[in-house]
């Protein structure tokens, strides 16, 4: 069996990444010189210091790509996903070097005429070229390694221990991910009599007991602990000696089924296994941190949504009677009370019975003009407030009614821990699930939540924040 990508080489394979894509970087901006600049293309490079430059292009360059998680090896990442991050990564480099060259603009790929005084008047197009140019190349090496993972000779080969829920979901969701490169090769049972072949598909192998010969004789890459209940069934010997002797990588099924699916189960769940998942303090300065990240975004997008909030007053003023603005009660952090505020986007009387009702995708009681603000997300500006006050986050689970909290919190595990940090005004959930009308909507939410809780940094607020533009600009409103 070929196998280039095995478990043992993946730090080998994110050293091959990087340095692939270092070349790339480096050798895409050597060609954009030469491409303008000819005639003086040794001039540029070695007297000019333009070797330097280029070594300054490409640090910042794959140090935006770390950000954004694409040398990440070991993520899930879906080929839609991948293009997306790599077109973001690029823009923002983009972006960073126009404001770089424009603050020093000595710092432009290009060539300094020794009697001028700025080495902007030669060095335009060279950047935007370059970054093109990688862009296209790296598209191309990106869905090759895409192809090599997918390869059924070349995938990393997974074994499953269990055959219970859990054992089945993590099966399922690795297989609808074919790019992810994972390969089921089968399960293995922790009952004493080996269960038939056709229970499950991929098929059941054999016993915990022969754990070992199995992975040697199916040559796994993976082997993923996936028993809900482990109590006398978990081959720890066995396991601990591959692990040892580097014979397969052990993953704990439930870490697995978060990275696959970017969610917890909260039915799968087991309390220890948050606890003990790594994690360190959140300090006062980063809490610090994240709160002034709030207040500078707040502060900013009020500044620049004024003209919009001013006509979308104006828009539901003529549209329909009642006032401009909906303040209404929501439970925040440490289930601590607040009112939220948005522009009012349904009926003055869409609650004439005064029974609490949930939102839907396409609800009747919206407005006209209601429908398009909720589209756009123009009805969430006025939460920017909520925001300065400190009742709420930009990103977090979505604020609920008193009501529905009180309700959910009795039908469904776990739910009270979406109160463990600020609600916000884009989430984990809103970006990656609709309007919640139902207990069973609302479990997906929470799982998705949790995945949040659990996974909260500032660069991860930047990313939801980033796909909820997307959304907008695309017309996928939440």
């Amino acid at each position: 069996m070929l196998r280039i990508f095995g478990h043992r080489g993946v730090w080998l394979k994110t050293l091959l990444v990087f340095l692939v894509e270092t070349a790339i970087i480096f050798s895409v901006v050597i060609i954009g010189i030469r491409f303008r600049f000819e005639e003086r293309f040794d001039d540029i490079l070695f007297v000019q210091r333009g070797v330097y430059k280029i070594a300054l292009t490409t640090l910042v360059s794959q140090f935006i790509f770390y950000l954004f998680s694409l040398y990440d090896i070991s993520k899930p990442r879906l080929r839609r996903e991948l293009l997306t991050d790599l077109f973001q990564a690029v823009g923002t480099v983009i972006v960073i070097f126009g404001l770089i060259f424009t603050l020093r603009p000595t710092l432009l790929l290009g060539y300094l005429d020794p009697l001028e005084e700025r080495a902007t008047r030669y060095g335009n197009g060279v950047t935007l070229l370059s970054m093109l140019l990688a862009l296209t190349l790296m598209i191309c090496w990106r869905l090759m390694i895409h192809w090599v993972m997918r390869h059924p000779r070349l995938g990393e080969r997974m074994l499953i221990v269990g055959t219970d829920r859990l054992a089945r979901e993590v099966a399922k969701e690795a297989m609808l991910r074919l790019d992810l490169g994972y390969k089921v090769i089968g399960f293995v049972t922790e009952s004493p009599d080996r269960p038939t072949n056709k229970l499950l598909d991929p098929p059941v192998l054999g016993n915990v007991r022969d754990l070992l010969k199995m992975v040697d004789r199916h040559s796994i890459d993976r082997v993923v602990v996936a028993l809900e209940d482990r109590r006398g069934h978990l081959p720890v010997d066995q396991l601990l000696k591959i692990r040892l002797e580097g014979r397969a990588v052990i993953e704990e099924g439930t870490s697995l089924y978060e990275k696959l699916t970017g969610k917890i189960s909260v039915q799968m769940l087991r309390p220890s296994w948050l606890i003990f998942s790594g994690g360190g303090k959140r300090t006062t300065f980063w809490n610090s941190l994240r709160r002034l990240f709030n207040v500078v975004l707040a502060l900013t997008g009020l500044l620049l949504a004024f003209p919009v909030m001013v006509l979308a007053a104006l828009a539901i003023r003529l549209d329909s009677r009642g006032p401009v603005f909906y303040v209404q009660e929501r439970v925040g952090r440490h289930g601590r009370l607040f009112h939220i505020i948005k522009f009012r986007s349904m009926r003055v009387d869409a609650e004439g019975d005064g029974q609490p009702q949930w939102a839907q995708t396409d609800d009747p009681r919206v407005t006209r003009i209601g429908r398009f603000m909720r589209k756009t997300r123009i009805d969430e500006i006025p939460q920017f407030i909520n925001v300065l006050r400190g009742e709420m986050s930009f990103v977090g689970p979505r604020a609920e009614r008193p009501f529905f909290v009180e309700r959910l919190s009795e039908q469904i595990p776990y739910y009270e821990q979406r109160h463990l940090v600020e609600p916000g005004l884009t989430g984990w959930a809103q970006v990656n699930y609709g309007y919640g009308a139902s207990v069973e909507d609302a479990v997906q939410k929470l799982q998705y939540d949790l995945y949040y809780i659990k996974n909260v940094s500032l660069l991860f607020d930047l990313w939801i924040i980033l796909k909820s533009i997307r959304i907008v600009l695309f017309g996928y409103g939440r």
